[in-house]
């Protein structure tokens, strides 16, 4: 097996966790000469070099705006999507203060965000979800519809297990009472089309094969929002300091590569036929393997392992060639279990998940699951786990 993050394969061959970035795909990795041959200038200043940057960086904010399905005026760059979830709960709730509702399994910035508002004294109503992670879409509209709700907050596709959101419903109960819903799409733009609904949008370059450090917040008109902080006349006056012209115009790039493979090439069906292969291999041939959430998102497969330790299967895999993750990338670096899970009520150990990067092909997850069983039993016979029936 080829070490996974190899610069000179795409996809890397093993790589299985794409939603923490899987490095530069065909297309962003074309466009890094010219994007900083062309993009080091201060896109504000008048002199050539800064209007050729000007026009670098309007012609990216164009070409993500139509794949999010907004008005490039609508769209601004920021360092990640972190950033943008706690600028866009945070201005909006400037704007117009109030209640705010989120699912239970939201991002873990969201509900950051959404804490601090707590802690202010605000109302924040935080719905549950089934047991597949969907969340109850009685109570949410229920929640938004109770009147003095400044903000919704629902994701497209849960970033841990996969499941889809009701946004169609939700969406046309926000409209009808008259509070924006923000969605976070990280999972979505680039990789599942066409774009989720939503008043307030968030992107990351990362999903989609681009480089870190950008992120995107669309906002639509008429949405009242007030820049948290500070005004700064960069970036439509919602993001301060100048942006980093050469670095969107590759995520930009990037995404239009990624695009090209999702419809062009069918990327979902062809991720999707992989890892249905290996959930039926999985669950036929492993004992005490279980399958999370709902296969709504078509490059992501959420397992849980019996009587396992999820860090000795991540390093287990990563020997074996493999790169996976053990839940989501907010809380891969803490020793506190998913909120996701614990939602879902759902086991929060021995937890794997899979996500394969735009382009997968069989190479990316070819002997997985041969892999996945020796460790499995490994760790089993090392933890003295009882024999599962």
């Amino acid at each position: 097996m080829t070490t996974p993050g190899s610069p000179a394969a795409w996809p890397p061959p093993g790589f299985c966790d794409a939603l923490a970035g899987a490095g530069l795909n065909p297309g962003g990795r074309a466009a890094l000469g010219a994007a900083f041959d062309r993009g080091w200038a201060d896109p504000a200043r008048r002199y050539r070099d800064g209007r050729i940057s000007s026009m670098l960086l309007d012609a990216s904010r164009e070409s993500v705006a139509q794949a999010m399905g907004m008005r490039a005026a609508e769209v601004s760059f920021t360092p990640s999507a972190t950033d943008a979830m706690h600028r866009g709960i945070a201005g909006r709730l400037a704007a117009r203060p109030g209640a705010v509702v989120v699912s239970a399994v939201e991002h873990s910035a969201i509900l950051r965000a959404a804490d601090v508002h707590d802690r202010s004294g605000a109302r924040v109503d935080v719905i549950g979800v089934d047991p597949s992670g969907r969340v109850d879409t009685e109570a949410f509209i229920a929640a938004v519809q109770a009147g003095d709700v400044s903000l919704a907050c629902l994701q497209a596709f849960n970033h841990e297990v996969g499941t889809a959101q009701p946004l169609a419903d939700v969406h046309a109960a926000c409209q009808e009472a008259g509070v924006p819903l923000m969605v976070d799409g990280t999972t979505a733009i680039g990789r599942v089309a066409p774009a989720p609904p939503g008043d307030l949008l968030i992107a990351s370059a990362l999903t989609w094969g681009g480089p870190a450090g950008v992120g995107v917040l669309g906002i639509r008109s008429p949405v009242a929002w007030t820049p948290p902080g500070p005004v700064d006349e960069r970036e439509s006056g919602r993001v301060p300091g100048a942006p980093a012209v050469a670095v969107i115009a590759v995520a930009a790039r990037a995404l239009e590569w990624a695009l090209d493979a999702t419809l062009a090439r069918a990327d979902p069906t062809v991720c999707h036929d992989l890892l249905n292969a290996v959930r039926h291999d999985i669950v036929g041939r492993i004992r005490g393997v279980s399958v999370l959430g709902s296969p709504d998102l078509p490059y992501l497969l959420a397992l849980s392992c019996l009587y396992t330790s999820a860090d000795a299967l991540v390093d287990g895999l990563d020997a074996a060639g493999f790169a996976v993750s053990s839940g989501s990338s907010c809380v891969a670096d803490t020793r506190r279990p998913s909120h996701v899970l614990e939602a879902m009520g759902a086991l929060t150990q021995g937890n794997l998940r899979l996500t394969l990067p735009v382009g997968a092909d069989e190479t990316s997850v070819a002997g997985f699951v041969d892999a996945l069983a020796d460790v499995i039993a490994a760790d089993r016979e090392a933890l003295g786990a009882p024999e599962i029936d």
